[in-house]
């Protein structure tokens, strides 16, 4: 009988060590579904904040892009005004210092004016409103500029007015 209580012992033992293997074993594969979860959670809400940022400074650069090109006119007059003849000086030198805090403004929030007099036409940043014919220059050689035209990074604010050489 002592042998079939040792037997009965150790088949028992074995079969609580059995479900304790099962249990540990469902543990782990509950813990990596759990962790895959976390990790997948994190990433999308990682992947969400990016996105989120990126929206923001769109928006930022789409607002911002939207008060500069209404100030733009009045940096054309600034210039205009700069290049007039005038009798009094003190009078000018204020209207330069004027366009120079412009200037400085637009340089501060990464507005650039875009190149044109010497380089060649490129209708994503150039609008073309006359031709001429010059042979001592190339072939859609930018020649004279009526208006500037300016830029935040990649994104075209005002195109250039230009003259093109045919």
């Amino acid at each position: 009988m002592a042998e079939k209580e040792e037997k009965m012992t150790n088949e028992v033992e074995n079969i609580e060590k059995q479900e304790a293997k099962e249990e540990v074993i469902h543990s782990n594969a509950e813990y990596d579904e759990l962790d895959d979860r976390y990790k997948r959670l994190l990433a999308e809400f990682e992947n969400f904040k990016k996105r989120s940022q990126k929206e923001r400074e769109s928006l930022y650069n789409s607002v911002l892009g939207d008060i500069i090109t209404g100030m733009l006119p009045a940096m054309d007059n600034l210039e205009n005004a700069v290049k007039a003849e005038c009798k009094d000086e003190k009078y000018k030198q204020g209207v330069e210092l004027v366009q120079k805090q412009f200037k400085e403004f637009l340089s501060k929030h990464n507005v650039e004016e875009i190149e044109a007099v010497g380089q060649t036409f490129d209708p994503s940043v150039h609008e073309a409103v006359s031709s001429v014919q010059d042979e001592t220059k190339q072939s859609q050689e930018i020649v004279q500029e009526f208006r500037k035209g300016y830029k935040i990074g990649s994104k075209v604010l005002r195109h250039s007015m230009v003259v093109v050489n045919q």
